[in-house]
Formats: C-alpha cells, structure tokens, sequence
C-alpha cells in the first residue's frame, strides 16, 4: 500500500487552496467540540465519581474508569452506522446528526442526579449517556477524517488532515483549560459538588453551535454518489459485505496501523496527564493542571508540523519513527512519570513521548483514507479504527488503574510496547512512502 507524498500545488491553484482550508477549518470546528465532549469525561472523573457513586466505594474510581471503557465497545456500532450513512447520503450530513447526538448526551449529563437523590440510577444514566456518546464518536472518527483528507488538495493532504488530531486534541487541551479556569475561582469541592455539571453543558452549547457550522460545509462526496445510493443503484456504497469481502486487506491493515498508535495515544495523553495529577494532587493541584495544559498544548501544535514534514518525506517515514520511538520510550514513561515531582521533568518526560506520539497522530487520517476507494471510504475507516480502538485504546486506562491495584505497572508497559511492535512490523514492511493511492482515484 502506498502513503504517498504528492508535489507542491501550482500557485495558479491557490483558490482550491483556500476552498479547502475553510472546509477543514469547518470540520475541524465539530471535532474539537466532539472530542471535548469526550475528554471532559476523563478530566473531571475524580471531581464526579463521587456524584455517580457512593463514596464509601473504594471501587469507584475503577467503576468511573470502566464506564470509559464500556463506551468504547459502541464505537464500531457507531462507525458501522454512521459510516454506512456518510458512504450512502454524504460526509457533512452524517457528522451534523453526530454532533447533535453529542450535545444531547452531554446535557443529560448535565442535568443528572446524584446517586445521593437517585440511588443506582444515577450511574445507569450515566453509562446509558456515554454509551450514546461513544456510539456517536465511533462515527465522527470515520466520516471526520474521511471528509478532511477529501477536502485536502494533493501536496497539502498531510498538512491540511492533520487539523484531524489538532482539534482531537484541542478537545482535550479545552477540558484541562476549562478545570483550570474552576480550580482558580472554586474550591475542589464546589467543582465535585456543581462545577462538573458546567463542564459537560459546555460542551453541550457549543454542540450546538457547530451544528449550525457544519451546515454550511461543502460536500466532498459527489451528487452523483449521493443519488446513486439513494435509488438503490448503488449497492457497493458503504456495505459491509463489500467491505469484508472485496476491501478486508485494507481494513485489516487500517486495524494494524491503529493498534499500536491507539493505545499509545490512550497511554500518552489520558494516562500520562492522569499521572501527573496524582503526582501533583497532594498539596499542589494547580501545577499538575497547568502542567497538563501545557504539554497537551504542546501535542496539539506539533500536529501540522508532522503533517507538513509528512508532505515532503511521505508517510511512512513519520509511522516508523512513531513505532521505534514507542518501542523503546513507553517503558520509561509508563514506569517513571508518575514518580516525577518535579514540574520541569514532568513536563519534559510526557513531552518528548508527545514528540513521539507526533508521528502517528498527525497523519493517521490520512493514512487510513488513502487505503479505500470512495463508496467504501468512511466506512472502511470508520470500522477498521474503532475495531482496534475499542480493543487496545479505551480500554488502556482501565488496564492501567487495574495494574497500578495490583502493582503490576511493569506487566502494562510491557503490553503497551508489545502492541507498538506489532504495528512497527506493519509499518516497516507493508507500507511505503510513494506511489499511487486512492483518494487520488488510482491504487497500486
């Protein structure tokens, strides 16, 4: 399979450009207030627990964490769904009823009672909430990094599709900044008591703003593609049994390529964070926040730096300095981060994985799509990451809080590079830097 670095675009073809920088600006708007729906999950989860369980339970923490992790076992049912239905009747529909679905779980969590008022229904809501949000992610992954990889023009696909993960990450980056704003003005228990439920309706309100946005994108699936599922003439569009007979090669190497990647992005940058504030919560809550502020807006920056260099170099180059680099740091990280007491180390430790995560990240979209032919596209995507991220990425903080119980921290590391390993192999030898692909309408 090629993952092809195109040449430069003419300077005659600068209004294609800024056609296409607009549409990723739009699609990046909805993935950012996605994704924060997503992470605020994650940051906020030591401050509600109590909210959601008893807080006598010594297993809370854990129950939080696999609600996390339940989530994730929706996400091939979303990507199926959604990606079927963005390969049907078009990229911008399918991620606009995404984002409403997130919007509206974000409220219920909102608005929930605690289990104090409410007993056990009270975490029923809340999972049968996230389980709609992870429904609702698994498609936004497939038909978000389908249409920003087809919105891109030739010789600015990396750059352009890497706003992919500048915005997935933003989310996250958004989360931290929105728990630091609260623990500057409230006090740790005012946060668990109320300024949680602000957090999620955040994301909520802003859900709605970008339905209005995504309305206004340009559809980067042709009418003629679009009518042609519509009457029936089109079978081959988003089918499964297309998928699995005729495009399962490529969706068995999208699966590979996501395994490693997934599960160090869930080890670097839900994991790492958590880490650092344990290690920082004691008498210094603030640092740990804004430490984790800052690193993650680190990752975000180095996304288009990636793509750019993806461009030039092609594809592969970064996806093998990801695997080596995570072979031989993860250990490290996982086993000496959350011993580092110092502000600088901590920041420096979980930035250099960052750099290393760097090369996966921003150019995983892009990578993936130019795999499958058009009417298979976002499905083809959408299936194949949520497959290995529901296996190896959600459930690798809930794999890390069982190690951390039981003092088995080094077995986890040891997973986590396995995993990376694997994907190197593929890496290394079943891809390469330049040839034909598919969202140019031609394969090898």
């Amino acid at each position: 399979m090629s993952t092809t670095s195109q040449p430069a675009v003419p300077a005659s073809d600068g209004a294609a450009l800024r056609r296409s920088i607009s549409n990723t600006l739009k699609g990046s708007a909805g993935n950012l207030v996605e994704w924060y729906d997503v992470y605020v999950y994650s940051v906020f989860a030591v401050y509600f627990e109590s909210q959601f369980f008893s807080p006598e339970d010594k297993n809370s923490t854990m129950y939080v964490w696999a609600i996390f992790a339940a989530t994730f076992l929706m996400r091939p049912i979303g990507a199926w769904f959604f990606g079927r239905f963005a390969d049907r009747h078009g990229r911008r529909l399918a991620l606009t009823v995404s984002v409403t679905l997130m919007a509206f779980c974000s409220f219920i969590i909102a608005i929930t009672p605690t289990a104090a008022s409410i007993g056990i229904w009270a975490a029923i809501i809340l999972l049968f909430a996230r389980l709609l949000q992870g429904f609702a992610t698994g498609g936004e992954y497939g038909a978000s990094a389908t249409y920003m990889s087809e919105a891109a023009i030739p010789g600015r696909r990396g750059f352009l599709s890497s706003f992919h993960y500048v915005t997935l990450v933003g989310g996250h980056v958004l989360a931290q900044l929105t728990l630091f704003v609260m623990l500057t003005f409230w006090a740790k228990p005012e946060i668990s008591e109320w300024g949680w439920r602000i957090a999620f309706g955040i994301g909520g309100i802003a859900a709605v703003v970008v339905f209005w946005l995504r309305r206004g994108m340009d559809e980067s699936l042709s009418e003629s593609s679009i009518e042609a599922a519509r009457e029936g003439k089109d079978k081959k569009s988003g089918s499964m049994y297309e998928l699995f007979v005729h495009q399962w090669r490529p969706l068995l190497l999208c699966f590979l390529i996501t395994a490693g990647g997934t599960i160090a992005f869930y080890t670097y940058s839900v994991n790492g964070p958590k880490m650092i504030q344990s290690a920082f919560a004691g008498n210094d809550p603030m640092t740990g926040t804004l430490i984790n502020l800052g690193v993650l807006a680190f990752l975000m920056v180095l996304q288009p730096v990636g793509g750019w260099l993806s461009d030039i170099i092609g594809r592969k180059s970064l996806l093998v300095f990801f695997g080596v680099g995570g072979v031989l740091y993860s250990w490290y990280l996982i086993t000496q981060l959350p011993h580092q007491h110092d502000a600088t180390l901590a920041f420096l430790t979980l930035a250099l994985g960052f750099v290393i995560l760097t090369g996966y990240t921003s150019i995983n979209a892009v990578v993936k799509a130019e795999l499958f032919p058009t009417h298979i596209r976002a499905l083809g995507v959408g299936f194949g990451y949520a497959l290995a991220n529901s296996l190896f990425g959600g459930t690798a903080p809930l794999l890390y809080q069982g190690a951390l119980k039981t003092g088995h921290v080094d077995w986890f590391a040891i997973y986590v590079t396995a995993t990376i390993a694997v994907s190197l192999v593929v890496y290394v030898f079943f891809l390469t830097n330049k040839g034909p692909n598919w969202l140019d309408g031609t394969r090898k």
